[in-house]
């Protein structure tokens, strides 16, 4: 029990965050460590001695069929003549054969089930989304090309030639991508950012930040329109990946912010909100298309993640207070095709704002974090390996154990292990209830106010009858007639007045 209330936490040097060239630039794991710089210096020169060594096995081939032909001719001496002058014509019955069964066999791998299925996959793709979300990508192209155009309207001249180059670019690469597999993909995309960039700096005499925000319109315009083919191909394996990584999640979900060390405090209100913030932008980075827009979505839930630390510690978070709590996030999230889209922004994004940057360093700390997801063992949570494995298999919970595990801050933990949308609910629930009772107190209070007015009323009338009934009203007629009544005696009038007339 002494070493498990030791807690160590996750800590991860800054220096393993960046390229082991030593350049300065951030590494990355899916480049074995290397920024994208040396990783394309290290692929071209593996592939370069790849293809000496091919050289060099077919020139080995040629010449020991070359020997074997020699010493075939001088075993077999005059008849070997004979068959010397149809060595040319052989040669090239063989190379005859060989066309036919490389057509025959592209024509069965044409026909094979697992090209129909990829052959018809590209066409479906409007079959798998619906008709409203196809449209919706049309017109999010159309807009993004309408744009580039706006924006390349500024440059004038050198505007209208990267056009040029871009579309030049767009139309070669939908003749390749049906014969290139995603490495071959992404040199393509990284050589055209390079030789654009190049003629760039010089346009612009060395202004990298002019140079950037054009490179930033160029990806945006490319990655938009080639999003369908080379987003998680079925030429690699990112598909099987994002599968393996969601079930692993899953199987993490009981993980608690006590024992990944995270200075989170999600009971307060304002924290609490970040990490629901956090949470949507990771996974809204599924729904960009660009690489760059999708770097944005990881920086924005980084920088909640960064808040949300501050708040609780009152006081600017760490390096070291970082990867655990982007562990957690990226545990509670479950975002999906997580492998496929950190696959993408490798392959297809800007290399500058990988290998510097904010938006790099972030990038590289999400892709430690889902390493250490899948490494993720007993030591690194602080576990016995049979609590580690009850946990796994769901016998054992945090909810359920409590202190029993000798957890230290058990009460915390408990309440931690909830969840911050568990707790969230729970509080709802209560206002919930409270407001549920003072309806019900409002009602009956307005029904007694109903019975009240009501009872009001019937002894209002009660009483007015009752004083009808005790006095009655007793109506006499008047004896006192009308002046011009009929039966008025007119006698006792005086005699009407008789103009006078005056002569003046």
């Amino acid at each position: 029990m002494s070493q498990r209330t030791e807690r160590r936490g996750i800590h991860v040097d800054q220096s393993d965050l960046l390229c082991k060239k030593g350049c300065g630039y951030y590494g990355n794991a899916a480049w074995q460590g290397l920024c994208s710089k040396c990783w394309r210096e290290e692929y071209q020169r593996v592939r370069q001695k790849q293809i000496q060594d091919d050289w060099a096995l077919a020139e080995k081939l040629q010449r020991e069929e070359e020997e074997a032909y020699a010493s075939s001719h001088v075993a077999h001496g005059p008849a070997a003549a004979g068959h010397a002058s149809l060595a040319p014509f052989s040669k090239f019955e063989e190379k005859k054969t060989n066309e036919k069964t490389r057509k025959v066999t592209t024509v069965k791998k044409f026909f094979s089930p697992s090209s129909r299925t990829a052959a018809k996959s590209e066409p479906p793709e409007g079959k798998s989304a619906s008709p409203s979300i196809s449209r919706r990508a049309s017109f999010d192209a159309d807009q993004v090309s309408k744009d580039f155009v706006e924006f390349l309207k500024n440059l004038h001249k050198p505007g209208r030639e990267i056009h040029k180059q871009c579309r030049a670019f767009l139309v070669s690469m939908s003749s390749k991508k049906q014969d290139l597999g995603a490495d071959e993909l992404s040199e393509c995309v990284q050589d055209f950012y390079q030789s654009l960039a190049d003629r760039l700096m010089s346009h612009f005499k060395g202004s990298s930040e002019s140079v950037d925000q054009v490179m930033d319109q160029v990806e945006k315009y490319i990655m938009t329109r080639l999003y369908k083919s080379v987003f998680c191909p079925e030429t690699t394996d990112d598909e099987k990946k994002d599968l393996a990584t969601q079930d692993r999640i899953r199987a993490l979900h009981w993980v608690t912010v006590q024992m990944l060390c995270v200075s989170m405090d999600e009971e307060t209100a304002e924290v609490s909100e970040n990490v629901v913030r956090a949470i949507t932008d990771i996974i809204e980075m599924d729904s960009k298309r660009v690489p760059r827009d999708k770097l944005a979505c990881i920086t924005r839930c980084s920088k909640h993640i960064f808040s949300a630390i501050r708040i609780t510690k009152n006081e600017p978070a760490s390096a070291d207070d970082f990867l655990p709590a982007l562990i957690y996030i990226v545990l509670k999230a479950n975002p999906p095709r997580l492998q496929s889209n950190i696959q993408y922004i490798t392959r297809f994004c800007n290399p500058s704002r990988l290998m510097t940057g904010e938006d790099g360093y972030y990038f590289t700390n999400l892709c430690c974090a889902v390493a250490f997801i899948e490494k993720l063992d007993a030591q690194s949570l602080n576990l016995s390996p049979d609590e580690f494995e009850r946990h796994m298999s769901g016998h054992a919970s945090p909810r359920c154990s409590g202190s029993e595990d000798g957890r230290p801050d058990g009460g915390p933990g408990v309440g931690g292990a909830a969840g911050p949308v568990l707790a969230r609910f729970s509080h709802n629930l209560q206002l919930l209830s409270g407001l549920s009772a003072r309806q019900e107190a409002v009602t009956a209070a307005a029904l007694s106010l109903q019975a009240d007015l009501l009872t009001w009323t019937d002894g209002v009338r009660r009483d007015v009858r009752h004083i009808l009934d005790r006095y009655p009203l007793d109506t006499k007629a008047s004896k006192a007639s009308a002046i011009d009544a009929n039966s008025v005696d007119g006698e006792n009038l005086p005699a009407p007045i008789k103009p006078h007339m005056f002569v003046g």
